[in-house]
């Protein structure tokens, strides 16, 4: 028996509606990711800030892994077909390691540039950052930190974790536009190798970003088992029924976005196999009403051994 639609305790009811808030999220951080990067980048090179440059390419990269986003929630929404009866939520997970995978790239490549500035050490030939690399980063602070939480809300009411991912991802790009705010205020008082530096504590954001990112994707992707705490309320959930002596077996799994539960419980062995088929279906019924991410379950009868 399966539950192949949200219900009740998700605002999106079906995979159109799920398709169609991720769309509009991604399509609005797109638009506002690139107005960034070509201001980052524009006051970057006009105020000569190695870090607002850096930071550019970190908000440019934002653009590529919202079209993975897309891409990826787009597939993981195809209804079950012959080859994949189970569904291609997983597909979502994979865009998410994509998504860590170009972040990590990014970073490296920040990272390593700040690294060869810092150990030249001839500080007295960069230039200092002009006022507009400040205005700048102030800007993108504020804008990104705004993303976010935007992305944020609507990656937790369509349960995406691609999205979640994106989302993170406009975090540590605040983050980052915070060290290059700080950077470019130290090399303006007099400490120019500041702006190298902050580019180098971008590069440690950016790569723990993209750490979290590959590593609860990875969780989705191998089954990884609810916690502890959603087992609880299964149990409990199931336990209410008063026909079911004790559950015997409980087994989790995250597929994507979405949870797959299997059930053993112990009935009495002299009803009918009629009634322990309705007990089954009762029990199947009562988590399917109660979770909505259940989209598979599993129901299997034993003898209660009295």
């Amino acid at each position: 028996m399966e539950n192949s639609t949200m219900k009740t305790g998700n605002p999106v009811a079906n995979e159109e509606d799920f398709q169609k808030v991720a769309n509009k999220v991604s399509t609005i951080t797109i638009i506002g990711n690139i107005a960034l990067s070509l201001l980052k980048l524009f006051a970057g090179i006009v105020a000569h800030s190695n870090a607002m440059i850096s930071d550019a390419i970190h908000s440019a990269s934002d653009v590529f892994s919202t079209f993975i986003v897309i891409i990826g929630i787009r597939l993981a929404s195809k209804k079950p077909d012959k080859e994949h009866p189970y569904g291609h939520e997983r597909l979502e997970c994979v865009a998410a390691i994509v998504l860590a995978i170009v972040l990590l790239i990014t970073g490296l490549g920040i990272g390593i540039e700040a690294f060869k500035t810092i150990l030249q050490g001839n500080s007295d030939n960069i230039q200092t950052p002009g006022v507009l690399a400040l205005i700048a980063a102030i800007i993108s602070i504020a804008s990104k930190e705004a993303m976010y939480w935007y992305t944020r809300y609507h990656a937790k009411r369509i349960d995406s974790s691609a999205l979640m991912a994106d989302a993170w991802h406009h975090r540590s790009d605040a983050f980052s536009s915070i060290g290059a705010l700080v950077g470019i205020a130290g090399s303006r008082l007099g400490f120019p190798i500041m702006d190298s530096i902050a580019s180098l504590v971008i590069f440690v954001f950016i790569v723990k970003a993209a750490s979290d990112i590959f590593k609860d994707a990875i969780d989705k992707m191998v089954d990884h088992s609810c916690d502890e705490e959603m087992e609880t309320q299964l149990r409990n959930c199931v336990m209410r029924n008063p026909n079911v002596h004790k559950i015997d077996v409980l087994r989790t799994r995250i597929f994507g976005n979405k949870i797959y539960v299997d059930v053993e419980i112990a009935l009495d062995g002299s009803i009918t196999l009629q009634n322990a088929h309705d007990v089954a279906e009762k029990v199947h019924n009562d988590i399917e009403k109660t979770f909505p991410k259940v989209k598979h379950i599993m129901v299997h009868v034993n003898p209660a051994k009295l």
